[in-house]
């Protein structure tokens, strides 16, 4: 049980490393877009919209390699232990 314990916590601890810059980005853009849409005036969903979705975009494509590199190793990491958790 110790083995799947450790994996559960690694793979939390993975999928809040991946999906931290991804939010950290959304949420720095969309205070930007409704502070300049409350000094606009100007309340145009789409235009809250697109800006935050580039963004994204971009941070997924910036930092999706190190996503994958950190997937590769849980997934190694899985397949390591996977004699320990056949065995309790």
């Amino acid at each position: 049980m110790a083995a799947f314990d450790g994996l559960l916590r690694e793979a939390l601890i993975v999928a809040a490393i991946l999906c931290l810059p991804v939010l950290c980005v959304a949420t720095l853009t969309g205070t930007v877009v409704a502070v300049a849409q409350a000094a606009t005036q100007v309340q145009e969903q789409t235009l809250s919209l697109l800006p935050k979705l580039l963004a994204v975009g971009i941070a997924v494509a910036l930092f999706g390699g190190f996503g994958m590199h950190l997937c590769a190793g849980l997934f190694n990491d899985v397949l390591a232990q996977i004699p320990a958790l056949v065995s309790e």
